[in-house]
């Protein structure tokens, strides 16, 4: 009797030591060894007999082939086929997975950093126009309205600086261009009010004794109220002289608008045929399209000598060139890049001063509405002008300027034009 698996008997497939009979009867499944028992029961050594070689390992060193695990092959999947040594690869990346996490990290990091920029620029900006101390104003019309200053403040200029940009050396500061901008659903209007227009200081309160002072009919020039008791009083005149009610003040001075202009890189202006030259703003510019810097813009928008229509012609220009500074500071070279981008912001709202209930969304409207003027999507004019008064101040075109306010008020399109 055979005490060894089959396979381990005789000659029976010569040396196959244990791999399978080479006859024509297949290999059946591997099985275990018997073990025989003697008398008793005891267990009898399956071990081989001396001389017979041992069985030869199905796994080949190189772990287990899979015969004894049931494993089919070709079954399975999610993997990229078997590794260097035979095993199993690994899993085929989830692309579907790696974008949705790539997706919302960049998603989560654009909103982090628009709120910190929002935050960070909100902060900037000086609110100290207290527009609830204006008293007797006019109702609220449709639309919104923003008084847009210019002022010759040298605050923070060093001498040298005064020296380079042509300001002066004057103290206090006053106001050299002044403009109403109606953002509206009718098309956004601009319209410049020149500093010599004839106009009566109404009662007002003081913006800083509280005190009322009543009017007496006095006649001065527009930017005298300002000189007088600041933005408080030039928007309670701007009001009573017109019956439009200002929604929104925003004001900057010599240094923060050269500044400005250098942080976009300069902006690019056509200087009308004949060129300009004016020795008190330092303008000296050849006829045709140029780009000019902080220095150049601010003797552009100053200058008034040079011009045949003088203080009418210079709110041309400055009209002109504040909506090409907007349209200049909207483009997606300046919005899309950080290293532009908040330079000009800083260099901005550093020297920007605002009513207390101006947000950086009504910010954002004006300089896109001023954008907008540019782009022929709105109107630019001055104030209807019917000649000068006896003073030698430029008088308002009464039923013009009563029209124009009617339409303003209701969010009209403008039909309103100025004689010069």
């Amino acid at each position: 009797m055979n005490d060894w698996p089959q396979g381990w008997s005789g000659n029976n497939g010569g040396d196959r030591q244990g791999r399978g009979s080479a006859s024509a009867q297949p290999e059946g499944a591997r099985v275990m060894r018997q073990v025989q028992r003697g008398p008793g029961g005891a267990p009898h050594s399956s071990a081989p007999p001396h001389g017979v070689p041992p069985q030869q390992s199905y796994t080949d060193g190189h772990g287990d082939n899979g015969y004894n695990t049931g494993q089919v092959y070709g079954g399975g999947g999610g993997t990229q086929g078997p590794g260097p040594d035979g095993g199993p690869g690994r899993p085929a990346p989830n692309w579907r997975r790696r974008i949705k996490w790539i997706s919302i990290t960049v998603v989560t990091l654009f909103v982090v950093v628009s709120v910190g920029t929002y935050f960070w620029a909100d902060s900037k900006l000086n609110r100290d126009v207290d527009l609830s101390q204006v008293i007797d104003r006019p109702d609220a019309g449709e639309g919104t309205n923003y008084l847009i200053v210019g002022s010759d403040s040298r605050e923070g200029m060093s001498a040298e600086e005064k020296k380079k940009l042509h300001t002066g050396s004057a103290d206090g500061k006053r106001t050299d261009s002044m403009m109403i901008l109606h953002v509206g659903d009718n098309g956004n209007t601009m319209v410049s009010l020149p500093r010599d227009s004839n106009v009566t200081i109404p009662t007002f309160k003081g913006s800083e004794s509280g005190k009322t002072f009543q009017g007496t009919g006095r006649q001065v020039k527009l930017n005298a109220a300002y000189a007088e008791d600041g933005p408080e009083l030039l928007v309670r005149t701007v009001e009573a002289n017109t019956g439009l009610r200002i929604d929104h003040y925003a004001e900057i001075g010599f240094a923060g608008f050269a500044k400005i202009v250098d942080s976009v890189g300069g902006v690019e202006i056509e200087i009308p045929k004949g060129g300009m030259k004016d020795t008190k703003s330092g303008a000296d510019f050849e006829a045709g399209k140029q780009t000019l810097n902080g220095e150049q813009s601010l003797a552009f928008v100053r200058t008034r000598y040079a011009l045949a229509g003088s203080d009418l012609d210079r709110t041309k220009n400055q009209q002109k060139f504040l909506s090409a500074l907007a349209n200049q500071t909207a483009t997606p070279s300046t919005v899309l890049n950080p290293f532009k981008l908040y330079p000009t912001l800083s260099s901005g709202l550093d020297t920007l001063t605002v009513d207390k209930d101006m947000s950086l969304w009504d910010l954002g409207s004006m300089f896109l509405a001023m954008k907008g003027v540019t782009s022929g999507d709105g109107k630019s004019m001055n104030m209807p002008i019917s000649g000068n008064t006896g003073n030698g101040n430029l008088q308002w075109d009464t039923a013009k300027v009563k029209q124009l306010v009617e339409q303003l008020k209701n969010d009209e399109k403008v039909t309103v034009t100025s004689n010069r």
